[in-house]
């Protein structure tokens, strides 16, 4: 239950965070995982991961961009 003096909103009532920040953040673990894919590793299940993370992560950024653009999130 909320307290006495916490209004009580819906989920979609609430300011959405920082964008930018998050863009940034999430453009600069992509950079630092693609740049980690030439290191000093033999095997390729690190780079299996660390591509697929970055991936995922780029998928995650341009879903979120595509949406806020149309309108459809806040």
């Amino acid at each position: 239950m909320a307290g006495h003096d916490e209004p009580v909103t819906s989920p979609d009532q609430r300011k959405p965070t920082n964008r930018k920040l998050t863009y940034t953040v999430g453009i600069a673990a992509i950079i630092t995982m693609v740049a980690y894919l030439y290191g000093n590793h033999e095997g390729r299940v690190e780079s299996l991961w660390l591509g697929g993370f970055a991936i995922l992560i780029a998928l995650a950024l341009i879903s979120d961009w595509v949406l806020v653009r149309n309108g459809l999130r806040d």
